[in-house]
């Protein structure tokens, strides 16, 4: 692979995204590729907007995806993925996980949660995968490995499933969470076509 890829992971603080990131970023330095990350946290850790941004590929010399380079674009949270929408290229991917964490001011009653997200991102990337990564790890028993899921969806989007991601998932999780994320990993796998 010469060409660089650009992945931009968005979402609120407090949903797993910096784990992810190491997750997807130790699968692909396993597996050869270059690997350079970068995150940013909004202004609270837990709550704030989170981002960060992963490029893999031969040669890598810089972690920061400019504006209308990201070949896909992850939101954890579904308002999250407007905001980051313009990073995306014109022929790239977007996932989106179809979850609502209400904002200070919508708590607060100052601002109402956006309708017609999803519907309006699927106008402007015509690759839009939607799941709801929350309904499915409740069904796993633990709400935490909505980000392993997203995970899953993600590396089936971008083809990289013959990377050793159980291998992965056991050199970055706790021990005695390895084979319920394993598991969630594929279930988010399940997810895209």
């Amino acid at each position: 692979m010469a060409e660089v890829k650009n992945i931009l992971l968005s979402g609120v603080g407090g949903q797993g995204i910096i784990l992810a990131s190491k997750i997807l970023a130790t699968g692909l330095i396993n597996a050869g590729y270059d690997v350079k990350m970068s995150e940013v946290h909004g202004m609270a850790q837990r709550g704030g907007s989170v981002t960060t941004q992963v490029r893999f590929g031969d040669k890598v010399y810089s972690p920061i995806i400019g504006k209308g380079q990201a070949d896909i674009l992850v939101s954890f949270e579904t308002m999250e993925t407007s905001r980051w929408l313009d990073f995306v290229k014109p022929d790239g991917k977007v996932v989106i996980n179809d979850y609502r964490l209400a904002s200070a001011p919508i708590l607060i009653g100052t601002s109402n949660y956006p309708e017609g997200v999803i519907e309006f991102v699927k106008e402007q990337i015509d690759d839009t995968i939607v799941l709801n990564a929350a309904e499915l790890a409740n069904k796993l028993g633990n709400i935490k490995t909505m980000n392993v899921i997203i995970v899953g969806a993600l590396i089936k989007a971008l083809e990289l499933e013959e990377i050793d991601w159980d291998q992965v998932i056991k050199e970055t999780v706790k021990a005695k969470f390895v084979d319920m994320n394993i598991e969630a990993l594929k279930l988010g796998m399940n997810q895209v076509k």
